[in-house]
This record gives C-alpha cells, sequence and structure tokens, in this order.
C-alpha cells in the first residue's frame, strides 16, 4: 500500500515535467525540486524488508531527472532555422568546426512515411512524428541545405491520419481543435504533399472529407512508398 501511494506521488510531480517552457534555470530548479521531493519521500518509506527495491528506485529516479535536466539545458540552445511551428523537439543543437557539409547544390528529395500517433492523453499535442519531420528538415537547413532544395512528400497511413484531420473531425474524436495545423500549413507554404493512404482510411473509418483540403489520397501508402524511391527519395521513418 505504501509503495502504491509513493507511486500516485511521483505520477503527480511528473505531470509539470512536459512544460515547453524555454526559461532554462526556472525549469531547472523546478526539476531540483521535484526530484529532491521525490527522493524525501521514497526515503521516508525505506525499511529493511524494502532496502533493495528503494535503493533501485532512487537510482532510477536520479537518472531520470539528470537526463531531463539535460534536456533542459540543450532545449534552450535549440535553434529553428526553417520550420518554427514543430515544438521544442523539432529543434537543432549548434554544432562548431564542421569537417562535413552537405551538398547545397543537389535537391533532396525526403519521402516521409508517418504512422505515429498519440495516444488519446496527448491529443492536445502536436503528432510526434510531424515535429520528426520538421526536425529532419530543421537539421537539412541548418547544415547549409537551401529550404528551396528539400522536397518532402509525407505519405500518411496507420492512426497518423487522425493528425492530419480537419477541426471537425479532431473535435468530434478529442474535443479539442488540431494542434498539428499550424505546422502543417508551414510544411505546406515550403511545398511538402501530403498523401493519405486509401486502405488506412478505410481500416480506420476515415472519409476523404474527414482530411485537410491539400491531402490527396492513394490506394495504398505501399505504391507511394515504392514509385517515390525510384524516383530518387529517400525514406524517412518519423
Amino acid at each position: 500500500m505504501r509503495i502504491f501511494i509513493l507511486l500516485l506521488f511521483i505520477s503527480f510531480l511528473y505531470l509539470p515535467c512536459f512544460s515547453q517552457s524555454y526559461n532554462s534555470d526556472s525549469a531547472l530548479n523546478s526539476l531540483k525540486f521535484k526530484k529532491d521531493s521525490t527522493l524525501r519521500a521514497l526515503k521516508s518509506l525505506s525499511d529493511s524488508s524494502y532496502h533493495t527495491t528503494m535503493r533501485n528506485d532512487s537510482v532510477r529516479i536520479n537518472k531520470e531527472y539528470t537526463e531531463k535536466e539535460k534536456w533542459e539545458k540543450l532545449k534552450g540552445i535549440a535553434v529553428y532555422p526553417a520550420i518554427k511551428s514543430g515544438g521544442e523537439m523539432s529543434g537543432v543543437i549548434p554544432v562548431k568546426d564542421l569537417t562535413e557539409i552537405p551538398d547545397p547544390a543537389i535537391d533532396y528529395k525526403l519521402l516521409f512515411e508517418l504512422v505515429r500517433n498519440n495516444p488519446d492523453s496527448l491529443a492536445k499535442d502536436i503528432n510526434g512524428g510531424l515535429a520528426e519531420i520538421a526536425r529532419v528538415i530543421n537539421l537539412h537547413v541548418a547544415s547549409g541545405v537551401p529550404l528551396k532544395k528539400i522536397m518532402p512528400v509525407i505519405v500518411v497511413h496507420a492512426a497518423a491520419l487522425k493528425a492530419i484531420s480537419n477541426n471537425g473531425y479532431y473535435k468530434k474524436n478529442f474535443k479539442i481543435e488540431n494542434p498539428n495545423l499550424k505546422l502543417i500549413q508551414e510544411l505546406k507554404n515550403m511545398g511538402a504533399k501530403f498523401i493519405a493512404c486509401g486502405q488506412a482510411m478505410t481500416f480506420f473509418d476515415v472519409n476523404k472529407e474527414d482530411l485537410l483540403p491539400e491531402v490527396k489520397v492513394s490506394v495504398t501508402a505501399q505504391t507511394v512508398i515504392s514509385s517515390y524511391q525510384l524516383k530518387g527519395y529517400v525514406l524517412f521513418w518519423p
């Protein structure tokens, strides 16, 4: 019972850690307070019968908070050279003294197979796969590739279809507006093409009118993947 109470207490402490604030000092202080509070709560429950379990939990908690603190420091220096609306996970950490750079004169044909879907509890957040697509594009631009040389094609299937739905569909299913619309518009403005898999649409009961108007529909994602690779596109799995 005491273990259950501790885990419940820890879960409440962890919730604020997902804030997208870029105030590194404030975020780091908050993380330190939560870590110390969690470890104190763990220690208060420790006795001989739980000694090994508590020690292992303490090591795990320290490791998790160390990783969170490291990310807080890194995201404070991240840059977003092309796509601005992909969220904090689409940023690029600057690197000095480069000795290898991509050829800025060639066309970068990027084919993304998007299948990832946020769990319903994170429906208010930007789709993780779309954020990764934004990061890949930002990485290319940060490496010296002109944005006009990047040609993204995004083929969407499985439950990821929900991410490219219109507000009406999204509100009906999640009671909120689609948080991906700004990012999708920014990708569209740079020339990205969105293609939905008709097989997945049938399986997940998604109609053409449920999708954004710019989304094209194919019989299957598989022919999009094969045909675009034969055209010289490089396949990514965001």
